[in-house]
Formats: structure tokens, sequence, C-alpha cells
């Protein structure tokens, strides 16, 4: 027999049948948003080997902001029925969820995106070193004269020879935007992912692009460098106990599907895999399964104690790279958290609330106490964020309706108003780029009025002051709290909240409330694009605080899971 008739027979064998192997069924249109950012990110790797260096900067800018909106576009189609199935189901052979939460997190995502690529290419913030750029600029008629937040060429060794001819040609890293792309990519399936294989690749596919561009800073390289290294390291320990975890529930389950887990965790298997026979059902590899998965992902969320990475990438990132994290990793995160636990794990909400309620405080006492002796700018608002984990998980622990709904809502409240937090942070500078150090920041209400208000109302929304889209998601996700029993819970979240808000007023008073130091930072005039990303963050702020309740339905609407 010839070997192609060999593997034909033992192909015939595995399908259990004579004749072909059954094609998957996969739903193009359902996983079209999805689709759309993995094309536009795959087309900017050609562009970069394609296009000539001094238009890659516009081509990868128009892709990716066209790319976002259409699958922006195809999410609204999805959710209204437009085209697909208009009911809630499991596409891609039981891989994906098409449902209300996983769309309307993948719209967030999509809009957080959309806002952070204003961030990422803004240009006029960063001068030239020594005025070289823009000599070549005028002297090639090229447009070097200012550079973005990005390392020249980020294979060069900091300080190296290398380096500074990159420098001085006035190269840029445009491969950030299809790195970019490549990460919502993965973004979007890691909220929808119904099974656990589909889960870790999404979270794969997401987290390398994100260790990459944590390394990529202009200024404070070495700093940038070690943050990523520091991520990527910790990054691969969580996803090392997730696979280990996933590998525990499917000698469980027999199965990676959610559904599937689900069913066997109900007692209700209707068949026992012989290959597996001797460990289905055992609790044994339920629990520490269960356990290491959710490890995995409250790494992702940065909730205590698998918070250590934050600060220090946070900082060491730059800062359009990190207000992207902090904004667009925390919707994925929760989104894929929340799935778990109210579609792979409800039969066992008597064992994972109670752990869940201990993170919720660790994690807000946690980032509210320690953000108090913050002296950066930038680690303070990563205690912020550890701190408004916490607020978020007192919502997960609702196991409710309300509760999904007003994690929803928070999640894209938040989202905004860390962008923008972020984005302000780019404008205020020294001689050595970014002035982070909160003693810099003295004054910085009378030089320039301005910009110091808008921060402040990310501020007070950060603090949930009421008329701040802060105040509608922390009552949210403290009456969903509340209604569930959890009455402690949402006390420790109050004095918490409380905790929190004394430092971010002493931002507001030290930026309002004293003098400006005379060799004080100055406060760049951003373009247009970094102007409309703040101004988006603002309006969302305002909008979300004042009139919340459309929004609040949009969610309560989006709430439930497809099983």
């Amino acid at each position: 027999m010839s070997p192609v008739a060999s593997v034909h027979s033992l192909w015939t064998v595995a399908a259990g049948a004579p004749g072909k192997i059954p094609a998957p069924h996969i739903e193009y249109a359902e996983l079209s948003p999805t689709l759309i950012v993995l094309g536009a990110a795959v087309i900017g790797i050609l562009i970069e080997a394609l296009v000539p260096r001094r238009h890659r900067y516009y081509s990868q800018l128009l892709l990716s902001l066209v790319a976002l909106a259409a699958a922006f576009a195809a999410v609204i189609g999805l959710a209204a029925g437009g085209f697909g199935s208009s009911k809630a189901h499991i596409a891609a052979m039981g891989a994906v969820a098409v449902d209300g939460p996983a769309l309307f997190l993948q719209g967030t995502i999509l809009l957080v995106s959309l806002i952070a690529v204003f961030t990422f290419a803004e240009r006029r913030l960063e001068p030239a070193a020594h005025g070289e750029g823009a000599s070549s600029a005028r002297t090639k008629g090229r447009a070097w004269g200012r550079v973005d937040s990005f390392a020249a060429q980020p294979a060069a060794v900091p300080g190296s020879a290398a380096e500074q001819a990159a420098v001085k040609a006035g190269f840029t890293t445009t491969e950030v935007f299809p790195i970019l792309l490549f990460a919502v990519g993965g973004m979007l399936i890691f909220p929808a992912a119904s099974d656990l294989l589909t889960l870790f690749i999404a979270l794969e596919v997401f987290s390398l692009p994100l260790y990459l561009l944590c390394a990529l800073a202009r200024r404070q390289r070495l700093l940038s460098q070690e943050a990523a290294v520091k991520y990527f390291l910790l990054g691969a320990f969580s996803s090392a106990f997730l696979l280990f975890g996933v590998a525990l529930l499917y000698g469980y389950a027999g199965t990676v599907t959610y559904a599937g887990i689900a069913e066997v965790v109900s007692d209700g298997a209707k068949q026992i895999d012989p290959a597996l026979a001797g460990t289905m059902g055992n609790d044994a590899l339920l629990l520490i399964g269960a356990a290491l998965v959710l490890m995995g992902l409250l790494f992702k969320v940065g909730a205590v104690p698998f918070h250590m990475w934050t600060p220090d990438v946070y900082q060491g990132a730059p800062t359009p790279v990190t207000g992207f994290m902090a904004a667009a990793t925390k919707v994925a995160a929760f989104g894929a958290l929340l799935r778990l636990l109210y579609v792979v794990l409800p039969g066992l909400r008597w064992d994972w609330r109670p752990v869940m309620w201990g993170v919720a405080i660790l994690t807000m006492l946690g980032g509210a106490i320690v953000a108090i002796t913050q002296t950066d700018i930038k680690r303070l608002l990563a205690y912020s964020s550890i701190a408004h984990a916490g607020f978020l998980l007192a919502g997960v622990v609702a196991t409710s309706e309300d509760g999904v709904s007003s994690v929803l809502f928070y999640l894209g409240a938040y989202s905004f108003v860390t962008l923008g937090a972020f984005a302000v942070v780019t404008l205020v500078r020294d001689a050595g780029g970014e002035a982070t150090a909160l003693s810099k920041w003295a004054g910085l209400g009378r030089r320039s009025p301005l910009v110091a208000a808008v921060f402040a109302v990310f501020l007070l929304a950060f603090a949930g002051i009421p008329l701040t889209s802060g105040f509608a998601g922390k009552f949210a996700v403290f009456k969903a709290a509340a209604q569930s029993g959890a009455g402690w819970l949402v006390v420790v979240g109050v004095l918490s909240s409380a905790i929190a808000a004394f430092f971010y007023i002493r931002v507001i008073v030290l930026m309002f409330f004293n003098e400006p130091k005379a060799d004080g930072p100055t406060v760049a005039v951003p373009s247009p694009l970094t102007t409309t990303a703040i101004a988006i963050g603002v309006t969302a702020t305002l909008v979300l605080g004042l009139a919340p309740q459309y929004f609040l339905d949009l969610a309560g609407q989006a709430s439930v899971f497809v099983r």
C-alpha cells in the first residue's frame, strides 16, 4: 500500500466512517469583529515589510482606525441582529459565545482601543534629540521634526551607537499599530471564549503583544525593558497556573467546554468518558483546577495578592501603552472571570464566593492604602487600578443579573476615565520626558488651568464623587452586592472609597493650591489626536455620571450569559 493510501485509510478510521472528514462549521459573520481586527493586524505587518518608511505612519494609523471602527460596526450589527443569528448562541463549534455580555464587552474594548490609537499616534509631545530630527526634516522634507513615545529602534541596545543613529535619522516605531491590533484581537476572544483551550489561546494572543509594547519606551528605556521582563515572567507563571488548572478540569469533567464542565459539576453528566472514568467527578480535581484557573484570571485583573506586577509595569511602560492596558485588559479579564464563575462554576458558588469575598476586601483595602504612600503619578494610578479591581469584584460576588450588569457598566465607565487620565499624564513634561513625580505637579493648576481641571475631573471620577461616572459605577456594584447579602463587603468598599478619596483630593490640592516651582514642568500642546482622546474621556465621564440610566439599562439587557 502506498504512503498516501495508508494516510487516507488512517484518516478514514479516525473519522469513524468511510468518506471525508466533515469540515468544521464556522459562523464567520458572528466572528467578524475579531476577524476584521486580526486581518488588519496581518495587513499591518505587510505594510511594515513592503511600504517605504516615510509612508508607514499614516498607512498604519488609517488602517488601525478603519479596522477598529469597522469591527465596532460589526458588533453593533450583531447586537441589533443585522446579520448572523439574532439569538445568543455558541459559535465556532462550541468555542466562542455570541451573547449580550460578550458583545457589550467587545464593543467596549473596541471603543477603548480606538481611543488608544489616538494616543499611540501622538507625535508632537516628544521633540527630537538635540534638534537632529528637526534638522533632518528640514533638509529631507520629511515629518521627522517631532517623534512619538516609542523607541526609535527597539532592537538597539539602549545608549548604543545604533540607537543614536536611529534617533538622528528620525525613525519611528510604526509596528506598534499591528502589535496593538493583535492584542485587541485576543482581547475580543477572551471574554467570549466558551471552552478552556480557547480561553488560554486568547490569553496568550493578547498577552504576548503587551509584553512587547511595554518594552518600547523612548525615554527611560532600561526601566521600560525591566517592566516588560517582570510582566513577561510573572505573566508566564500565571499562564502556567491557568493551563495546569485547565488540565485538572479536563480530568474532572472529560471536556474543556464550559457547558460540559458545568453539567458535570451539577451531577448531570449523561455519559462517562471511558478513558477518564477514574477521575471524572473527582471533587479534588475540580476545586484545585478551578482555583488555578481563577489565579490566572485574577493576575490579569490585578487583584491582591496577584497584583505585584501592576505598579512596576504601569510605571515603566510607555504611557499610551499603560493607559491601553489599564483599560482594555481589565475589561477583557473581568469578562472572562464573569463567564467562568457564572457559566462554568455556578454549582460551586458556596465554595468560590467566600474566597472572592476575601480577595475583594484585600484588593480594595490594599490598593487604597498603599496608594497613599506613592510619590509617582503613574504608580498612584496603578494602585488606584488595583482598588477599582476590588470594587468590581464586589459586583462579581453578587451572583445575579444585576451584578453582571453593574460590572459591565463599571468597566465601560472606568475605561474612559483611565484612558483620559493617562492621556493627560503624557502632556506634563520636563527635560527628562514625562514629569511623573508628584512633586513636579505642584501649581499645575496655575500654570495650565485647563489641563489641571480636566485631570481633576478624572480624579473625582476615580474617587466616586457624584455627577461623575465613577459614582454611578460604584453605586451600581455596591447596590448589587448589598441586594445579594454582601452588606459587609459594601461597608468595606465604602471605607476603601473614603481612603482612596484622600489621595485623589491630595493631588487636586497639590495642583491648585500650591505655588508652581520655577523649574517646574511644562504642559505640551497636543495634536488633535490626544486632544480628541481626552475630550472623549471627559465627555463620557460626565455623560455617564449625569445621565447613566440609558447605559445602565443597556448593560442590564446585555447581562444574560448563553449556556
